[in-house]
């Protein structure tokens, strides 16, 4: 049944056209499409025109020149392609075509965007927090290498070890470093090294390659075994400019192999340096308090005198209190005598003889008391300067000398108490207790006590 002609809506093939493009356009999000690349096309005017299929089907393709210039490879036909775009339409044909934003290698692609996905799980997680990241130790004295036992970076590695630190340890645990079989292994590497707990550090990695060949180091499965292992790990995957997962969880990344070696060995010419500046400063030390104990000794020398000296001394100063005694002691007497006399001259005067008899028998009396005192205490004070003269005796030098010993001076008169202070063909001095020999050292013998 025909409609009145009237109502009916008639488009031109233009308006059709706008129609369905503003419609795919407007309905359809910006799309990401995979396909193999066919009729590729580079007009002059920079803009380039394709196909991309698949085994099924294919869709006309174009990307103008201000997106195509950002594209980091150079695209022909046969290549596997992943493409940012939106649907439309060339209106002037009336063909539904993709116009592409972003175009980027398929393979790489794919493993980019895992890598990214992988990446922002993990941080996520909190595996590459700084704070789960273990310090090497200062001194690392073994080290265990997990990589490929016949490739480039494990010579590397035990080249500069052995340059650097020929002493430290080396084990090798061998893996794949690519290919499918190649994580396990190393997981298996990681979890074995931890198992013996005889290393110092792990270095865990591989020398160059695509992302392809790197991929085994981010693989989840590694990225939690080296963020398990109790043992550091330096991560040393490919060259300064690739970065792997396994770089942000361990617990220090290395550009190179080689940088890992160096990392986790001391420098064996900074050592000796270093020994020798400390054998230098100890030396200076020694001298240093050498020298103070010499100045110390002298000084300790020069106040140490002879106790006969002090014996002496305190015998003359003895002698000097007796003789201050006694002379007090007569002082006193003649002074109580002319008071005696005094008092009696005053008393015969007053004829008072009685009195004067009573007093004579008193002074008396206490006459004798005085002198037997003052002999008791002249006695006890010669006791005493005995006693401490013998004491001072048996402490004597002099004492020991007279049991046979002697003391052994050099020339200096610097006082020997080893044979390591003379040679054959000295001359010494030997003290005895009544005079001083001069002696011919001939031999000395070393006597362990």
């Amino acid at each position: 049944m025909n409609a009145n002609p009237s109502e009916r809506q008639i488009f031109s093939v233009s308006q059709l056209n706008r129609s369905v493009r503003n419609l795919l356009e407007t309905q359809l999000p910006m799309l990401w499409v995979e396909g193999e690349i066919s009729n590729f096309a580079r007009p002059g005017s920079g803009h380039w025109y394709l196909t991309l299929k698949d085994d099924k089907a294919q869709v006309r393709c174009a990307m103008f020149r201000n997106a195509n210039q950002r594209v980091g490879f150079q695209p022909a036909n046969g290549t596997q392609v992943l493409v940012r775009c939106r649907a439309g339409l060339y209106e002037g044909r009336g063909e539904y075509q993709l116009v592409i934003e972003h175009m980027e290698e398929a393979g790489f692609g794919a493993l980019q965007r895992q890598f990214e996905q992988l990446k922002q799980k993990l941080t996520a997680e909190g595996l590459f927090d700084n704070q789960h990241k273990q310090p090497l130790p200062n001194s690392v004295s073994h080290v265990g290498v997990i990589t490929s036992a016949t490739g480039a970076a494990v010579k590397d590695i035990l080249s500069v070890l052995q340059r650097r630190f020929p002493s430290i340890r080396i084990s090798i645990f061998p893996t794949l470093v690519q290919g499918e079989q190649a994580a396990k292994q190393i997981v298996q590497a990681i979890a074995d090294a931890n198992q013996h707990s005889q290393c110092d550090a792990l270095i865990v990695g591989r020398g160059g390659g695509s992302l392809e060949d790197l991929w085994p180091f981010n693989e989840e499965v590694v990225a939690r075994a080296i963020f398990a292992s109790t043992i550091p790990v330096v991560s040393a995957v490919g060259h300064e400019v690739d970065f792997t997962i396994a770089d942000f969880v361990a617990d220090l990344r290395a550009p190179t192999p080689s940088a890992a070696a160096e990392l986790l060995s001391p420098d064996r010419e900074d050592m000796l340096n270093q020994f020798e500046g400390f054998e230098i400063l100890l030396n200076e030390a020694l001298s240093l308090k050498i020298r103070q104990l010499e100045q110390r000794t002298d000084y300790l020398q020069k106040r140490l005198r002879h106790p006969g000296h002090r014996l002496q001394e305190q015998t003359q100063h003895l002698d000097h209190l007796e003789i201050r005694l006694r002379r007090a002691i007569t002082g006193k007497v003649q002074a109580q005598l002319a008071y005696m006399n005094t008092v009696r001259d005053k008393l015969l005067a007053q004829n008072q003889r009685p009195a004067i008899a009573q007093r004579q028998k008193a002074v008396a009396h206490s006459t004798k008391q005085m002198m037997r005192a003052v002999a008791q205490q002249l006695s006890n004070k010669q006791t005493e300067t005995s006693q401490a003269m013998q004491m001072l005796d048996t402490v004597s030098p002099l004492k020991t000398l007279g049991r046979g010993y002697a003391i052994i001076r050099d020339n200096s008169d610097k006082i020997l108490s080893s044979v390591d202070q003379v040679s054959a063909g000295d001359t010494v001095k030997g003290q005895l207790t009544d005079g001083e020999l001069i002696l011919a050292v001939t031999a000395t013998t070393t006597k362990s006590l």
